[in-house]
């Protein structure tokens, strides 16, 4: 084993090349064991990489070149929600399904924070009688998908650092709902180093450098680095259901969407996209657009306010597509963005980072000294060939859970949710009663095991593989299971 002398002179000596040597000013101060803490993080720091990005961030400073001119900015083609003959592609998916080409991989590495809940995000109780949690109406949900095709359909959760343990936890306090071990898999999001407005790396302690989490797009990263790319690739997969955890009403796997993805004359088949028609030029969400004749997305804080209002004739936006962080991905193209290193470039955010002053004290700054750069898996899409954009009903796929009131709540997300299953009922003959306002006045929900959509509930029903009323009455709770 390499004397702590050695290993200190050869970290410091790399460090110095780029200008971060003084991470190691408290080591000296150190045990034996929170100094090799601190060089095993400083060893695996991507110090070419963050000299790029710096190059590049405080060139653009001082040239006062920004973001590309929004001229070049066009709306995107949108495949729309239902047009006729798309049963052959239906079961396109269906086919991919049933032979197992197909995992579902869930981005969860966030926490419960902004809800009041002081846990992952996905233990949050989600569902509005059972309180079924956001894992569990996933897991259930790929439960009966995997009853119904007779395939594996692996699930993929990407954690992070904070909440990886407790994850795990979780699932394996409720015996990942009935998903049979090995078939439910985690890997840990990968950290980026928080840096100062001069490019220098903040410290946190000062056996600790200060991380933030690389982005969602780190999860193209962090599927290479943990090997699961590859034994998906071993168990026959090709193609990536992707979604975040926030949103009740995904669908983890759906057949049309797959089949559109990998066999749609249009599409590439290597990424493809849900989007849902935005509500108003103010919604934040990203857009779906068009630069240079490539698709991709725009944040809606770095849309040009003239463009986001823009209309058509119709009255509808000119750039009406929005991002729900819904993707379908093919491994070979995963496998592709990530052969010399993850190709997606880094965005930059100006946040409030605590960190030790150079005489080791922790400072709490009241404005932004920091810059966390993250990567967003969006950005993939100008790399893919041909990237499709499917237009989805906002009642059937989109109800996210961002806040703790108001919009994007719990109290929103649990009235599209019974929204939905009323509806979904109606479809197949059971009445549901509303009120004045059209709103449906009782309280329903689907079991996600059961059905995924109203195709599904309809052939449950028929077949006696779940139950419901004729009629549901004013008032009532009722669960479809």
């Amino acid at each position: 084993m390499t004397s702590l002398s050695d290993a200190i002179a050869s970290t410091r000596m790399r460090l110095a090349a780029h200008g971060q040597e003084h991470v190691l000013r408290f080591i000296g101060e150190l045990d034996g064991t929170r100094a090799r803490a601190l060089l095993a993080q400083c060893d695996a720091l991507p110090l070419d990489l963050l000299a790029r990005e710096m190059t590049a961030i405080l060139g653009t400073a001082q040239s006062g070149m920004a973001e590309p001119s929004h001229t070049r900015i066009e709306a995107v083609d949108v495949i729309p929600a239902h047009p006729e003959g798309w049963v052959e592609y239906a079961t396109a998916g269906e086919a991919l399904l049933r032979a197992g080409k197909v995992a579902c991989f869930t981005v969860a590495g966030g926490q419960g924070t902004r809800l009041g809940w002081d846990a992952p995000k996905g233990t949050f109780p989600a569902s509005p009688i059972t309180q079924r949690s956001l894992f569990q109406i996933f897991a259930e949900g790929i439960r009966g998908l995997r009853e119904r095709f007779g395939a594996p359909l692996d699930w993929i959760v990407m954690t992070s650092p904070q909440n990886d343990v407790p994850t795990r936890e979780f699932f394996q306090s409720h015996g990942s709902w009935g998903l049979a071990p090995g078939t439910v898999r985690f890997i840990v999001q990968g950290t980026m180093p928080a840096l100062d407005r001069r490019g220098k790396i903040l410290l946190s302690d000062r056996s600790e450098l200060a991380t933030n989490p690389d982005g969602h797009g780190g999860s193209i990263r962090a599927l290479a680095e943990s090997g699961e790319l590859a034994r998906l690739r071993g168990r026959g997969v090709e193609h990536l259901s992707y979604f975040q955890v926030d949103n009740p009403l995904v669908h983890p796997a759906e057949p049309l969407f797959l089949g559109l993805h990998a066999t749609h004359p249009s599409s590439g088949g290597q990424m493809s996209s849900r989007s849902v028609s935005r509500r108003s030029a103010a919604e934040k969400v990203g857009v779906f657009c068009q630069r240079a004749g490539r698709v991709g997305i725009i944040e809606y804080s770095d849309m040009p306010p003239e463009l986001a209002a823009a209309v058509l004739d119709d009255g509808r936006l000119l750039h009406g597509a929005g991002n729900i962080a819904v993707h379908a991905l093919s491994l070979a193209f995963i496998e592709q963005l990530t052969q010399d290193g993850l190709a997606l470039p880094f965005h930059v955010a100006h946040k409030k980072v605590p960190c030790l002053d150079s005489g080791g004290v922790l400072q709490a700054p009241s404005e932004p000294n920091g810059i966390k750069l993250e990567t967003f898996i969006f950005d993939a899409l100008p790399l893919a060939d041909r990237p499709i954009v499917v237009d989805s009903r906002r009642d059937e796929w989109y109800a996210p859970i961002k806040n703790a009131d108001g919009g994007d709540s719990p109290a929103t997300s649990k009235a599209a949710q019974v929204a939905r299953a009323a509806r979904w009922l109606e479809a197949c003959g059971v009445r549901a009663p509303r009120n004045g306002d059209g709103d449906v006045d009782a309280v329903i929900e689907v079991d996600p095991a059961v059905a995924l959509s109203e195709n599904d509930l309809r052939t449950a029903l028929a077949t006696g593989q779940a139950r419901a009323p004729k009629q549901v009455n004013p008032g009532d709770r009722f669960v479809v299971a």
